[in-house]
């Protein structure tokens, strides 16, 4: 079911455009969802922290008390926001290991075998939640979910499945872009 309340939030935010886009992975878009605006707008970052709360509380697949993961930079005030809604910590995947001070991939507090859910703003590919939750896995961590919150549905959850990811999403492309 369409969260309809985050979808009129992110298009009164004007986070949904429309025109000739690039992505990152290289492909071309006729529609862009800008997750800068839907980040930094509080109204919306705050619907995002609930919402993805209640998707947590309502998963049959969330073991309350998991550990989140936010892929930096995009999803690091998701992932803040998420974890303040729900009192659960947080750790931050780099998407490259920084060359300076502790040189981590993984920045905040990870034990052995925790399980780690992975937020995202957008999955196209899935590549960024991918790379992540590798990171997560050689750090030692569990890893076997990934909740984003606007899935463009253009092979993200395919890539996930094939590395043992499971890909949730708070909005789908088919949602947002309905009644356009």
């Amino acid at each position: 079911m369409a969260n309809d309340e985050l979808i009129a939030a992110l298009r009164d935010a004007d986070a949904v455009k429309y025109g000739e886009f690039e992505l990152s992975h290289g492909g071309t878009s006729d529609y862009y969802v800008d997750k800068y605006v839907f980040e930094t707008n509080p109204d919306c970052l705050a619907l995002i922290g609930e919402a993805f709360a209640d998707a947590l509380a309502d998963a049959d697949w969330y073991a309350g008390g998991t550990t989140l993961a936010g892929v930096a930079l995009g999803a690091v005030p998701l992932v803040a926001v998420t974890s303040v809604e729900t009192g659960t910590p947080y750790v931050i995947a780099r998407k490259q290991q920084k060359e300076y001070g502790t040189a981590n991939l993984i920045e905040g507090d990870l034990t052995e075998g925790e399980e780690v859910v992975i937020l995202e703003d957008i999955a196209t590919t899935g590549q960024s939640a991918v790379d992540a939750a590798e990171a997560l896995r050689e750090a030692g961590a569990t890893v076997s979910h990934v909740l984003v919150v606007v899935d463009r549905e253009e092979g993200a959850a395919q890539n996930l499945a094939d590395h043992d990811l499971a890909l949730h999403s708070l909005v789908t492309a088919s949602d947002l872009l309905a009644d356009r």
